[in-house]
């Protein structure tokens, strides 16, 4: 397994770009270039830009690529929003696709988080102050 793949976050955005991938084969061609387009690059964004943060040195540079996933998964839940309400989604797929979305929004922002907290090689270590 590679380092990546242990990653929630992670396995939870592929999991959702399989999806999007799934729910936008049945968009009409004329969403080709539009939404299809967007909701797939944007899916394929989120899970891509955890893989690449995560190979690179430092926590600032993980933060970095973290906050752009992130950015992503906003972007496609809008694009699913309006995917609804212009009815090229049902209501159970839409759904579902939320809840893959909430969960990978979730695990992201707790991955993220997770980086900011770690103390980076060059901070110095103060020691605790004993009471």
């Amino acid at each position: 397994m590679r380092h990546y793949e242990r990653l929630l976050a992670w396995q939870r955005c592929h999991e959702l770009a399989l999806r999007t991938y799934e729910a936008t084969r049945a968009f009409p061609k004329t969403e080709q270039y539009g939404l299809t387009s967007q909701a797939r690059r944007a899916a394929f964004s989120a899970a891509a830009n955890i893989l690449e943060g995560s190979a690179r040195r430092g926590p600032q540079e993980f933060q970095r690529f973290l906050n752009i996933a992130l950015g992503s998964l906003s972007e496609l839940s809008y694009i699913f929003r309006l995917a609804k309400e212009l009815e090229l989604l049902g209501l159970p797929e839409w759904q579902s696709l939320d809840r893959l979305y909430t969960q990978a929004r979730f695990m992201t922002w707790k991955l993220y988080q997770a980086v900011v907290k770690k103390p980076s090689p060059s901070s110095p270590v103060l020691p605790v102050p004993s009471l």
